[in-house]
């Protein structure tokens, strides 16, 4: 295989063109808040005092202070109609409950 085929180089830095205007968008900062716990087999609602322990104080805050959020039961992502969070607490709005042992993850982001 040939190394040069009279292919022009690629550019390595933007060029310097008269009159444009180059925009450079940094990545905003994003805090990510996580609440564990374990399902007990009879629950539909969690509150912060059911999160795991050993992680430290469980926190869950309300949705207005979020940018966004995403509940994982069992590593399912679940769609926002099964569930409503307040500020301390998350409702399953489903007939059923999470089995025993299963995990409950909600992952809640700032912007």
């Amino acid at each position: 295989m040939e190394k040069d085929q009279g292919l022009p180089k690629p550019y390595l830095i933007i060029p310097d063109i008269p009159g444009a205007e180059v925009y450079v968008h940094l990545p905003k900062k994003i805090v990510v808040i996580e609440y564990f716990a374990i399902a007990d087999g009879t629950k539909n609602i969690f509150t912060e005092e059911e999160g795991v322990k050993e992680l430290g104080k469980q926190k869950i805050l309300a949705p207005s202070k979020l940018s966004y959020m995403n509940l994982f039961i069992n590593a399912v992502l679940q769609p926002k109609e099964n569930y409503e969070v307040k500020q301390g607490m998350i409702c399953l709005k489903t007939e059923d409950v999470p089995i025993c042992g299963a995990t409950v993850v909600l992952q809640m982001f700032i912007v």
